[in-house]
């Protein structure tokens, strides 16, 4: 393909809506981070589907590691098909979505203002029927998404869900981290692994995998691989990886390992150089590895930012890996921008 793809353009503009976010979007945050201090939920539930409920995920992590705070996914059948009140008094319940239109999300967004907890939005549009159902909204101010593959959504809701943690708890240091995310991930979106892509020509499967917040962007990944480049992928936590699914890896296998420099690194890169002994090409973006290939990647100011720059790399990666499969990313097969499930 000749002309720059629009998942390319929007990439490349990830820099700029992380920055437009923490010049517009902080009073909200703040306000909301207010409300969920003096609240102190004893837990969080989330209700969130495809690239958000990966957000969710990270959301989960940054959570418990930084407040020990519990995170709950609910499923938002429960409130859509099932119609079933959960015992939510007291905890606050996020909701996640770019468009904020899905029918099951509002629908479980609702239920739990109905039941009591204090229920808030992240979405990209403060006017859609999710910011209605919640009683507090976050603007991501990703500005409009065209290709149906979320990127700077994604992105922008991640930093949105980490700074309303990092003020909730008052962390100067994290907080000063994700304000210097917009240079980095500026670096970042520079940062597009030409050695991996070479690895997944002609590959057909592949597998992602994490470990703590990184995890949730191996979950977003494995799902980029299937969405935009018709390659099946799963996601593993490197923790899981070895019970079973390494039966499948044979010689020349793809594993792509993501790994901030955090806590869970070490383990990982023993995973993945394990991996790569049994002769798969694995590639981890971490100075630690022996046997995997190491894969350039940015690091941040903090552990909980490294992901954000790790997945923007990613999707640099699987725009030009889509394109030299013949493959438009801004118009996958049999999918749509907005995904409307009851």
């Amino acid at each position: 393909m000749s002309d720059i793809t629009q998942m390319r353009r929007e990439v490349l503009e990830i820099p700029d809506a992380v920055e437009r976010l923490l010049t517009e979007g902080v009073p909200d945050i703040s306000a909301a981070a207010d409300k969920l201090r003096k609240a102190d939920p004893a837990f969080l539930a989330t209700a969130a589907r495809g690239s958000s409920d990966h957000v969710a995920t990270y959301l989960k992590y940054a959570s418990e590691l930084l407040l020990g705070v519990p995170v709950a996914s609910l499923g938002p059948s429960i409130a859509s098909i099932y119609n079933a009140p959960l015992k939510l008094r007291g905890a606050g319940c996020i909701s996640i979505s770019q468009s904020g239109q899905s029918p099951d999300i509002v629908a479980m967004a609702a239920s739990a203002t109905k039941q009591g907890a204090l229920t808030l939005a992240l979405t990209n549009d403060p006017a859609s029927p999710l910011a209605a159902a919640c009683q507090h909204t976050v603007n991501i101010h990703a500005g409009p998404e065209l290709s149906v593959a979320a990127t700077k959504t994604f992105v922008n809701s991640a930093v949105a869900a980490l700074l309303l943690l990092a003020r909730w708890k008052g962390d100067a240091d994290l907080i000063t981290a994700i304000h210097a995310l917009p240079a980095q991930l500026a670096e970042a979106s520079q940062t597009h692994w030409p050695n991996l892509r070479q690895a997944l020509n002609g590959q057909s499967s592949v597998f992602t995998l994490g470990r703590g917040p990184s995890w949730a962007m191996s979950n977003e990944a494995a799902l980029k691989f299937k969405e935009t480049c018709q390659i099946h992928a799963e996601s593993y936590s490197s923790a899981e990886v070895l019970h079973g699914p390494v039966s499948i890896i044979g010689s020349g296998f793809p594993v792509l390992g993501l790994t901030a420099n955090d806590a869970a690194e070490t383990a990982l890169v023993e995973v993945a150089d394990s991996i790569a002994a049994k002769g798969a090409r694995v590639f981890v973006t971490s100075d630690k590895c022996r046997n995997a290939q190491r894969l350039e990647h940015v690091r941040t100011n903090h552990p909980l930012t490294d992901p954000i720059s790790l997945i923007t790399s990613f999707y640099a990666m699987v725009e030009r890996l889509a394109t030299s499969r013949g493959i438009n990313p801004d118009a996958p097969r049999h999918l749509k921008k907005v995904t409307e499930t009851r």
